[in-house]
């Protein structure tokens, strides 16, 4: 044969791994280093029965490893790594089985693609065949339709220490010193594999990358102390954002977003603060698109909750709720003074993961709208991103006056 050629049956796999990787030796997986151009792909339903197939042609070679997950049914596919230029997602799908794709980087050295199916399916086959005379790679995946249980039993993140390398694990930075300046993360949604709301060639990740970098450029000018949860187009689930926060001993964490509505009109800057209870439907429907964000990742949350930690945050929040809202409301008088754009209803409440960081005050800054036209032009001009900065800005040191005159009323 003039290529190297392995298939391997799912099933016989712990987990359903079935992983490009775990079949070469260490001399073999070296040699498949370096990044994978995209080249083609199609996901088309299956001519021997209900299922579906994907296909993927790639520059070479690269490490490689497909599993699925349930709730909701997903394909999830991981490489080291692939650039995925040139690859629509609405182009490649074909198949009545799969509900969407979506690919890109995942985390670094990582790209993924992910696959929402319409039922469960189980992996039958998966192979990558690699021709010897161009170095090109085709990988064949098929799935074939199976109950629910089947597909519980044979689902879950893999488990191999070549692709689960322990997360490096930074000492907690120290606590700010009385008089130092305030701390604060800036978190910049979505990105990598998840792009957010997109329109007309934009993306929400993008552009909240850009202004979340121009913000903190202005903040440290005012000589606050800023990080930033992502400083590339790389995915960080919600749970690793609230992190990053801890571990930064944060004083205040601000997301920062530009979604999209599918009914209705919307423009203006809006302040969000964290509640069980949304304020209207359309946070909630907000706040249940950012969590699905994160699972359509291919993130497994199952087993994630803790019933007695979740008490102890409860409580932690209800200190803290009140320094959010107050931040939220001083954010909203900035934004106006600064711009004048702020939606009617500025100041909402709503249930978004990533605001559960229960001992700092947090806020998610909804900075416009993709879907309104108005929005998506101020988001692309520098101007008017400075003059949004410097609003947030001011936002933040008039709430910093307050919530230092009230901590030492509490001292007393």
């Amino acid at each position: 044969m003039g290529s190297f050629f392995r298939i391997i049956l799912a099933g016989a796999l712990c987990a359903l791994l079935v992983s490009g990787a775990r079949a070469q030796d260490i001399a073999q997986e070296r040699a498949l280093g370096g990044q994978a151009r995209f080249i083609a792909g199609t996901v088309s339903d299956a001519d021997w029965g209900k299922g579906t197939e994907l296909t993927l042609s790639l520059s070479q070679g690269v490490p490689w490893r497909a599993f699925t997950l349930t709730e909701p049914p997903r394909l999830v596919v991981d490489f080291r790594e692939v650039d995925w230029t040139g690859a629509e997602a609405a182009e490649m799908d074909r198949s009545d089985e799969v509900a969407g794709l979506r690919m890109g980087p995942f985390r670094s050295g990582w790209s993924r693609l992910v696959a929402e199916l319409t039922g469960p399916m189980v992996l039958d086959r998966a192979g990558m065949r690699i021709s010897e005379e161009t170095g090109q790679a085709e990988l064949s995946l098929r799935l074939a339709s199976s109950s629910a249980a089947e597909m519980a039993a044979r689902s879950g993140l893999p488990r191999d220490p070549r692709w689960d390398l322990p997360a490096a694990k930074g000492k907690a930075a120290p606590r700010r010193a009385e008089g130092a300046p305030l701390r604060i993360v800036l978190d910049p949604g979505h990105g990598g594999i998840d792009p957010g709301a997109q329109r007309d060639g934009h993306n929400e990740a993008d552009l909240m990358l850009t202004f979340a970098r121009d913000l903190r450029d202005v903040l440290r000018r005012t000589g606050f102390e800023v990080l930033m949860t992502r400083d590339a187009d790389v995915f960080v689930s919600l749970e690793a954002r609230v992190a990053q926060a801890h571990d930064a001993r944060a004083d205040l964490f601000i997301s920062l977003h530009a979604d999209a509505i599918e009914q209705g009109i919307a423009h203006g800057a809006t302040v969000y603060t964290l509640s069980d209870d949304a304020s209207d439907a359309a946070s909630a429907a907000l706040a249940e698109r950012h969590d699905r964000d994160d699972i359509l990742a291919g993130l497994d949350l199952s087993g994630s909750d803790d019933r007695v930690a979740n008490v102890l945050l409860d409580l932690a929040r209800l200190d803290n709720a009140p320094r959010g809202r107050a931040l939220a409301g001083h954010l909203v008088a900035g934004i106006r003074n600064a711009v004048g754009q702020v939606h009617k209803r500025p100041q909402r409440q709503a249930g978004f993961s990533v605001l559960k960081a229960a001992d700092i005050p947090s806020v998610l800054i909804e900075v416009g709208f993709l879907s309104t036209e108005e929005d998506l032009r101020h988001l692309q001009d520098r101007a008017w991103r400075a003059g949004m900065a410097a609003g947030i800005r001011d936002g933040i040191l008039a709430w910093a006056l307050e919530d230092e005159a009230l901590a030492r009323l509490r001292r007393r």
